[in-house]
């Protein structure tokens, strides 16, 4: 009676494990609004003396020198790891154009990009961290440039449905007229697709 009751139980045990083996948890289609905040004083002072230096100041990330402005996002995943994920984004500011005097008034800076997020967990969790980097363009006035974002982030599961998704990306510039910046975002990311 023991036996087969313990060989009962290791039998379960390994269908279970060859059935979340086999299932899949590449995310679906979504669609998601996200609010940022873009932070050009803290790169500015990275890169005029060093990332130690602005830390041992308490200059890093100062909420009042950032600019806000909304983005919306379209994701689908590649596998259980990795996701595409494409941003229009779009900010009233003054924006720092290099070997430019900076202007005093204000206009629309439109930010698009797209990249591919490195998931530490599939979708299966409630918690997963990510890395992510990509390519960009951006609009400033009659100015145009390029980046790379990279950056971290953290994407919370809400019944594998919704998802809050808080990210941190430094803009690196790759054209003379794109200017190094931070970009905070927090957003609430949907499902418009079914899982793969």
């Amino acid at each position: 009676m023991k036996r087969s009751l313990v060989g009962f139980v290791i039998l379960n045990c390994i269908c279970f494990f060859v059935s979340a083996q086999s299932a899949s948890y590449k995310q679906a289609e979504t669609i998601g609004i996200h609010f940022l905040f873009n932070d050009f004083a803290t790169a500015a002072d990275i890169r005029n003396s060093s990332l130690s230096a602005v830390l041992n100041n308490k200059r890093f990330g100062k909420l009042k020198d950032m600019q806000q402005g909304l983005a919306i996002t379209y994701g689908k995943g590649i596998s259980d790891y990795f996701d595409f994920v494409s941003m229009l984004a779009g900010s009233f500011l003054k924006y720092p154009v290099p070997g430019r005097e900076q202007e005093s008034n204000e206009a629309l800076f439109f930010a698009g990009d797209v990249s591919v997020r490195g998931k530490m967990f599939s979708d299966h969790y409630w918690f997963v961290p990510f890395l992510q980097v990509g390519a960009g363009i951006l609009k400033y006035k009659g100015y145009w440039g390029t980046y790379i974002p990279a950056g971290v982030g953290v994407q919370i599961n809400f019944f594998d449905e919704a998802y809050l998704v808080i990210n941190s990306q430094y803009r690196i510039a790759v054209s003379e007229s794109a200017s190094y910046h931070f970009v905070h975002s927090v957003g609430l990311v949907g499902n418009i697709g079914k899982r793969d």
